[in-house]
């Protein structure tokens, strides 16, 4: 679904498809509403105010949005784009956004006992006018999310991977925050620099106390509890990152059924923990 216009195309000269010139939202929908639309659209407003591209009426938006969902269980995602302009990097003053919204089938559940993680040789320019954002360029994750596909990978079983700055802090997972949990404190890394600012990730900051920190890998690795989230699988326990293991968490438990309290498309997952 397409706007303005609905014509179900994106011209040549979308900046969004030709210099990944855009802002993105992914969402979890329960039975055809969006629990965290508030959350997501601050985000994109946030963004879309730091980067100067204009924003559409969010009435029209979520209206569309939920007509697209016809009441579904589902996965949202929501692009705006700054519009079609002229060849080159300079736009054109006064273009009017596209927005793009599409519904997909929800991810498999995880294993209650947690996921696998490894960790991904590419990594995350450090780069503070983008950092935060939920923006179109996401080449790096492209590379690290096809690192344990090539046929001579190690760790090829894992579910997720664990990515690293250039300057060699640990930063997220390729599609998710990260958590850790050492000495009875948790942590989770800065977004000033690289990274996005998840939903969950702030659901998190507003309702524990974490500190927001640099983490080291062999942090990480020797942690007491480790921790994905993002908005889509919720609160996700790692239960291994290479040799290592990490039994399910009583915390993370703790976690998980607060979110199931916050957001009823989790409440599901939170009847299933033991």
């Amino acid at each position: 679904m397409f706007g303005p216009g609905g014509s179900g195309s994106v011209p040549p000269g979308d900046r969004g498809l030709a210099y990944g010139d855009s802002l993105f939202e992914t969402m979890r929908a329960h039975r055809g509403e969006v629990p965290w639309w508030d959350a997501h659209w601050a985000r994109l407003r946030h963004g879309s105010g730091r980067l100067g591209i204009a924003l559409p009426p969010e009435s029209e938006v979520h209206g569309q949005a939920r007509a697209l969902l016809d009441g579904a269980d589902a996965v949202l995602r929501l692009q705006l784009t700054r519009g079609s302009g002229g060849r080159g990097y300079a736009p054109v003053a006064g273009m009017e956004p596209t927005w793009i919204l599409s519904r997909h089938p929800l991810p498999r559940p995880c294993a209650p006992a947690g996921i696998s993680l490894r960790w991904c040789d590419t990594r995350l320019a450090v780069q503070p006018a983008l950092a935060g954002l939920k923006h179109g360029n996401r080449l790096e994750q492209v590379l690290a999310r096809a690192e344990w596909d090539r046929p001579d990978a190690s760790d090829a079983d894992a579910d997720e991977g664990l990515m690293c700055s250039t300057a060699g802090d640990v930063v997220c997972a390729t599609a998710a925050n990260l958590f850790v949990l050492r000495d009875g404190h948790w942590s989770t890394p800065p977004v000033e620099r690289c990274g996005v600012a998840g939903v969950t990730r702030q659901w998190l900051l507003d309702h524990y106390p974490i500190e927001q920190r640099e983490l080291a890998p062999a942090e990480v690795e020797t942690a007491d509890a480790v921790v994905l989230t993002n908005a889509v699988r919720g609160i996700l326990p790692v239960a291994r990152l290479g040799a290592r293991r990490w039994p399910l968490h009583p915390e993370v438990l703790g976690w998980q059924r607060d979110l199931a309290r916050a957001h009823p498309a989790f409440a599901s997952i939170a009847s299933e923990m033991p």
